[in-house]
């Protein structure tokens, strides 16, 4: 098989796992609290990556003072906030929703950039966040009952992404580059402390630990948290950067679909409208980056 068509199958495969994310946390919302489950996520992948790390010989890194504060915040954002506020707002809103909004993400993380680097926005992105904007608006106002309940719901999985945008947007701003993969092992530990410490306020061990929540969260940690950065990094290392950011668009399909197909929900007429704005503003989004 040609190197870049690997890439591609690596790609997809990873996107799917994302979008598997959205099942998995609607399944662990409905038994486990958002930090206990963002806890117990991070406890069964750390030992992943750190055992990753030994078996490719990969050392850690050495940041300064600034960089440390960086990565504090990376973690209590991207890892710790993404995950509760993912798993809090499926408590109220549908998993097809959730899939749909997920899909703004590379547009949110373009939308910070300018708000809080002054970037100046090229013409496709302009396109890409009134897109992006209409389809969160088609599935952020249901109709019927229930509404203000989803819309609640909804507002969570925005801010679940605006966390994550903010995660890349810090990356960014680090004055040391560090390895993706010492990256994820240090935001996977300091998520587990910080997790850990809110939970306890959670008294899961009150309420239990419901077996079909606790095996989502296994899924979670090992195969999308895991599997799903080996596959992604296999596929950005034998593709262009604009190629790898192009499948980020297959993330809310897979969402959508697997939440159809897993949990049995109905996809109605606005979430269609919806992923079909997203996925356009996606690919609007793919049109200001140069090659990579």
């Amino acid at each position: 098989m040609p190197r870049k068509l690997e890439g591609y199958v690596f790609l997809t495969l990873a996107m799917v796992l994302v979008g598997s994310t959205v099942v998995a946390s609607k399944i662990i919302a409905g038994g486990l609290p958002p930090f206990t489950a963002t806890a117990l996520r991070f406890a069964i992948a750390l030992p992943c990556f750190l055992v990753a790390m030994r078996l490719t010989g990969a050392s850690w890194p050495r940041p300064g003072g600034r960089d440390r504060i960086m990565l504090a915040v990376q973690a209590a954002a991207g890892s710790v906030g993404y995950t509760t506020l993912l798993i809090s707002g499926l408590r109220l809103t549908s998993a097809t929703d959730a899939g749909v909004i997920i899909g703004t993400l590379p547009v949110v993380s373009a939308m910070i950039a300018i708000v809080l680097l002054r970037e100046r926005p090229h013409r496709f992105l302009l396109l890409a966040i009134g897109l992006a904007t209409a389809g969160v608006v088609a599935v952020a106002f249901p109709s019927g009952s229930g509404s203000a309940r989803s819309f609640l719901g909804n507002a969570l999985i925005l801010g679940a992404v605006a966390c994550e945008g903010l995660f890349i947007l810090l990356n960014r701003r680090l004055d040391q580059a560090i390895p993706p993969l010492a990256l994820s092992a240090i935001m996977t530990g300091i998520g587990l402390a910080a997790s850990t410490l809110f939970a306890v306020f959670e008294a899961p061990w009150a309420a239990g630990f419901p077996a079909q929540a606790v095996a989502a969260v296994v899924y979670y940690a090992l195969v999308p948290t895991v599997g799903g950065f080996l596959f992604w990094y296999a596929g950005s290392a034998r593709t262009s950067g604009t190629e790898a950011a192009l499948f980020t668009a297959l993330a809310p399909v897979s969402a959508v679909i697997l939440a159809m197909v897993l949990l049995g929900e109905q996809v109605r007429l606005a979430q269609v409208a919806g992923i079909g704005c997203v996925l356009v503003a996606v690919a609007s989004l793919v049109l200001t980056r140069r090659p990579g």
